[in-house]
């Protein structure tokens, strides 16, 4: 639900943009206002269910999803819209971090949990183009408004199920202290970076108000690291990315993110605005793309434990690389086995193969008693490069395609959007070199020490043994 909710509705954007008068820029806090919120309070929630206790915390994140899912499908004003999506991003914040420390504290059995961590790494990269064709089908048959009631009887379903389920359990500490001030200067920084970066072609990128925006941002980035630095019970232990495998991981995962999100957002404006394909239409087309990412993920997931995190995920990013870089050549009279099959057909693989290795790099080798602060960073380096991926490539889109002669709006939205897929393609690049810093061939078990961290020749065992919260 809270990765499928990332992306479904970005086949109805057009929809959305025309019944409740967005403009182009406006309509992208539909995705991005999800995603801020999501990202930036991540690991502060998940901090909470540590210590109050996981199942109450995440059966209040699913209460809060399913009445602000109510609130999204009913809203009359973009405002409303924005404002229910941004509530939707904070229940889906509480409800990430406490599911998969759920999932670990069930699945006791290292073989069982090793198999249900896999399923849940692969559903990550499924989820993000699943639904592109759930949105299209669900939007030309039902209506855009329907993206979102469909929540309402599943998390309904779930707050029934759960109780009788599921035990509660939170980390065995007698401190309960909430870095309150970390999560503040740090959603607070993607807010202003994000607003700053999708209003500068409009303002100007060199004009007082951006420069000042981006200012401010970096200055309470920079806060966020000494209150950190100096907390003691910080929200992210800087230390923490003196691991290698920590640091490399979520650094592709970011990539992977940026790269995701910023090829999908001016994907579905090429398809349906340039093209004219309807909402139905685009889903069926991202089709392809949903399908070879299922087997991206699978194929990921079963061969990471016998070849390594590296030889993995260095190639699947290079599919995303290529798969990005052939649409750069769309064309305003494209179609789609000439412009759009390629790039989705290899892209689909290397996103699925990407997110699962790169999740369990990131939780590698840590000790247990971080293991938890492990697991929410790394949903929350994907999420973030998910709200700034479409933030930059849309900016970018924006300023080429105002600065284009023609009297064409096709040829003008085109040009923007080549540019856009331009930018996603440099962003795969960065991961793609990422991914070099990644642990090779799985190590000798008999080199780890036990008790503090997990031997990577057990790779998805490794998740299991360190997201225990």
């Amino acid at each position: 639900m809270v990765i499928l909710d990332a992306t479904i509705v970005l086949t109805a954007i057009p929809s959305i943009q025309e019944d409740l008068n967005f403009t182009v820029a406006g309509v992208q806090w539909v995705l991005t206002g999800y995603a801020v919120t999501f990202g930036g309070l991540m690991l502060f929630f998940g901090r909470v269910a540590d210590l109050v206790g996981r199942r109450g915390v995440f059966l209040v994140g699913v209460a809060l999803f399913v009445v602000s899912s109510l609130l999204c499908a009913v809203a009359w004003t973009g405002g409303w819209l924005l404002a229910a999506r941004a509530a939707q991003g904070v229940s889906a914040a509480i409800m990430a971090p406490t599911a998969l420390s759920i999932v670990v504290s069930v699945f006791r059995d290292p073989t069982e949990r090793n198999q249900a961590l896999g399923v849940w790494g692969a559903l990550g990269g499924i989820g993000a183009t699943a639904g592109l064709l759930l949105g299209g089908v669900i939007t030309a048959s039902l209506g855009w408004e329907w993206l979102f009631y469909i929540n309402v009887p599943i998390g309904i379903t779930i707050l029934l199920l759960v109780p009788a389920l599921i035990d509660t359990s939170r980390t065995k500490s007698t401190s309960r202290r909430f870095d309150a001030a970390g999560a503040v200067t740090s959603t607070s920084a993607l807010v202003l970076l994000i607003y700053a970066i999708i209003n500068a072609p409009e303002a100007g990128w060199a004009s007082v108000q951006t420069i000042v925006e981006l200012a401010v941002a970096a200055l309470l980035i920079t806060l966020f690291l000494v209150i950190e630095a100096r907390s003691t019970a910080p929200l992210v232990p800087l230390r923490i990315f003196k691991l290698r495998g920590v640091a490399a991981g979520n650094l592709t995962i970011l990539a992977v993110g940026l790269s995701v999100d910023g090829m999908l957002f001016p994907l579905t404006l090429y398809v349906q605005q340039v093209l004219g394909y309807s909402a139905l239409q685009f889903g069926l087309t991202s089709a392809l793309m949903t399908v070879m990412s299922i087997l991206g993920a699978f194929a990921g997931q079963a061969l990471v434990t016998k070849l390594g995190l590296r030889p993995i995920a260095v190639p699947a990013l290079l599919l995303i690389v290529i798969g990005s870089s052939l649409l750069t050549a769309v064309s305003v009279n494209g179609t789609f086995f000439g412009d759009l099959l390629w790039g989705l057909l290899i892209f689909g693989p290397g996103l699925g193969a990407a997110f699962v290795a790169s999740q369990i790099a990131a939780l590698n080798d840590v000790a247990e008693e971080e293991s938890g602060l492990a697991a929410g960073l790394v949903d929350t380096s994907f999420n973030i490069g998910s709200a700034l991926g479409i933030a930059i490539v849309m900016s970018v889109a924006l300023s080429v395609a105002g600065g284009v002669a023609t009297d064409d709006p096709a040829v003008a939205l085109t040009e923007g959007l080549q540019s856009a897929f331009l930018v996603a393609t440099m962003f795969a690049i960065l991961g793609f070199l990422a991914a070099f810093a990644l642990p090779g061939r799985p190590a000798d078990p008999a080199s780890t020490s036990a008790g503090s961290a997990v031997s990577f020749d057990k790779a998805a065992s490794s998740v299991a043994g360190s997201t225990q919260r």
